[in-house]
């Protein structure tokens, strides 16, 4: 169903006129952002970027343990830039408001880029709009959707939540202490959802995925724990395979990760809504990531 911002059904031509009133200040905050990226201006980078969206690099380049603020500006790509691209719509809703492109969104990696979409995301500041993260979507499995773009159509935009401004403004993490020791959580769970936190302050969510994310705080000498919780997807058996581990990593080259925690479901067993356990961190696997 489609989340409507306000109850008054508006005409096609009300609604690209309201695209177009926030259209400026949308662009304008994107462009600090970038600006400031670009020329690795961490001043800048921290006065035009939503508090959730500091707080969340922050935890991750620490937790890393790269150095904060120089490792904000080392990024695979710049970010794209926008001049070019087919402005589509600007929506918001509340504190919150999203604009969408279409077009060859150029990361700067070479090749030819091909028409694709990107929605941009904001959140509203005291001094105005914030940026806060990019949705780069590729259509290359999506013709008709690219040609509905091309055309003008915003129907694939208006049936997309993630495309549509929440109204909600996501909570600010705690701060994550700088890790002592890098950890990574890893998931194998089709067919089903599953929630995984460590330490009660690195929160994960992998769906149908075979991933893994770096643990926020890192490991920490000692007991440390892990809470889980699982559900089965729309189009799951109930019966997949599960896999959850944490594993420790070395700093040292050369040296391969430990397996700290696992919790392991066969095919066709029995898979808990929700768990809790912990690993320990001791003198011996630190020893060993350090090639000793």
């Amino acid at each position: 169903m489609i989340r409507m911002i306000c109850a008054i059904t508006l005409s096609a031509a009300t609604l690209a006129s309201a695209g177009e009133e926030l259209r400026p200040a949308l662009e304008s905050s994107y462009h600090a952002w970038r600006d400031a990226i670009m020329r690795r201006d961490p001043a800048t980078w921290q006065r035009v970027t939503a508090a959730h969206r500091r707080m969340e690099v922050k935890n991750r380049i620490v937790s890393e343990k790269r150095a904060f603020p120089a490792a904000v500006f080392d990024l695979p790509a710049p970010p794209p830039a926008i001049g070019g691209l087919k402005f589509l719509t600007a929506k918001q809703n509340g504190p919150t408001a999203k604009a969408s492109y279409f077009g060859k969104i150029d990361f700067g990696i070479g090749g030819d880029p091909t028409d694709n979409l990107l929605v941009l995301s904001f959140i509203r500041g005291g001094a105005g709009w914030l940026y806060d993260r990019a949705d780069f979507v590729n259509l290359a499995a999506l013709p008709e959707v690219r040609k509905e773009l091309a055309a003008g159509s915003l129907k694939y935009l208006e049936e997309t939540p993630e495309a549509q401004p929440s109204g909600v403004i996501p909570p600010t993490p705690v701060e994550a202490r700088p890790a002592k020791t890098i950890a990574k959580v890893y998931v194998f769970c089709p067919g089903r959802e599953v929630r995984v936190q460590v330490n009660k302050i690195s929160h994960h969510r992998f769906a149908n995925a075979k991933e893994a994310e770096i643990v926020i705080g890192g490991a920490v000498d000692g007991p440390n724990e892990v809470q889980f919780a699982t559900k089965k997807l729309d189009g799951g058996t109930g019966t997949e395979a599960m896999t959850i581990r944490v594993y420790l990593m070395s700093e040292t080259p050369g040296v391969q990760p430990i397996k700290a925690f696992e919790h392991q479901i066969a095919e066709g067993g029995a898979v808990k809504p929700f768990g809790s356990a912990n690993f320990v961190v001791d003198a011996a696997m630190l020893a060993k990531l350090a090639g000793k």
